[in-house]
């Protein structure tokens, strides 16, 4: 299969696109356009990775510049959105501009160039604070962000496309993703980097919420796994752990793996409005096993604990850490 990957420059991206490449497969990757050239994560990908993908630069809003990079492909896997919760309450309007109209983009192109398969990525996000445990795709969706609901009404577009023009979309639901290369945006690189730099106290938000986390070795195994089934065309289905833990019990797990003892400040620029905070999250991930076979290999706390050894290692290498601005808040 030809592929093509849009956010290939990014976290989940970039370790899709290595994977994919090393699996044999003909993969195009379709990076974030800037005037540095930079390909994102994909300037670091592993040396048997590196020179054997196509990378095309553009922009996911851009309509016409997304169909004639997807000209000549057999499967598309949409990635590419913003992400960050924090920056949607600052800028909401860029939200609904990528993940919305970006989301048209790319499904409108399939529809028009007859894709066979598209995967797109949907977030556990929507579910918004659970109200039933596990969480199934029954679930009701709740919008309690400016980002949550912008990817509520790209998964309804999605589908859509799926009901009115028999595009073969399947919605892949992730929930919280962890590994090497994830932005500090993201509560366990924050931690790790602040531990990495030689911080004891560790500047955080609400640390009571719970979150159900996923290695990205499993996350890249379950988009794997959707890519390469013939199930699952107009489904939503949930990828997660089923094994979820507070944030204040992942702050001393990590510092558990990295050697340490912290403590944890409140910072309360990292609290999120009391409606918008997802208080807890925890994922039923039966479908996934019945559709495509998939089940993760990073389960429960001893699992959790594994992933989070291999991120820490790759965090502490100061190659790595240098990329980091350990002192600022990334919203």
């Amino acid at each position: 299969m030809k592929i093509f990957i849009t956010g290939a420059d990014g976290f989940i991206g970039s370790h899709l696109t290595e994977s994919l490449v090393l699996a044999g497969h003909e993969v195009k990757a379709f990076v974030f356009y800037n005037s540095f050239n930079s390909w994102g994560w994909l300037d670091y990908c592993s040396h048997d990775v590196k020179g054997n993908f196509e990378v095309v630069a553009g922009d996911i809003r851009d309509p016409y510049g997304v169909k004639r990079a997807m000209i000549g492909c057999d499967v598309v896997i949409h990635l590419a959105a913003l992400i960050a919760i924090p920056y949607s309450y600052y800028s909401p309007n860029t939200y609904v501009d990528t993940n919305v109209t970006g989301t048209l983009n790319v499904l409108q192109a399939a529809k028009e160039l007859n894709i066979d398969r598209l995967i797109h990525t949907s977030t556990s996000e929507v579910y918004g604070t659970g109200k039933f445990f596990p969480i199934n795709e029954k679930h009701p969706i709740q919008g309690q962000s400016p980002y949550s609901a912008t990817k509520i009404a790209a998964d309804q577009l999605a589908y859509s496309f799926y009901t009115s023009f028999n595009l073969p979309v399947v919605i892949l639901r992730p929930f919280n993703t962890y590994g090497p290369r994830q932005s500090a945006r993201a509560v366990i690189p924050t931690i790790m980097m602040q531990i990495a730099s030689g911080k004891h106290e560790i500047n955080l938000g609400d640390t009571r919420p719970t979150r159900d986390f996923n290695y990205i070795k499993d996350i890249v195994k379950g988009f794997i796994s959707a890519l390469n089934s013939n199930e699952g065309n107009g489904e939503v289905v949930n990828i997660g752990s089923n094994y979820e833990i507070t944030i204040a019990d992942t702050v001393h797990l990590i510092a558990e793996v990295m050697n340490t003892k912290v403590n944890i400040i409140v910072d309360e620029n990292r609290i999120r409005p009391n409606k918008s905070e997802v208080e807890r999250l925890w994922a039923d991930n039966s479908k996934a096993l019945k559709l495509f076979n998939w089940s993760p290999t990073y389960i429960g706390r001893e699992g959790l604990k594994r992933g989070l050894k291999e991120t820490a290692e790759w965090m502490s290498n100061s190659k790595n850490l240098y990329g980091y601005k350990t002192d600022i808040y990334n919203i």
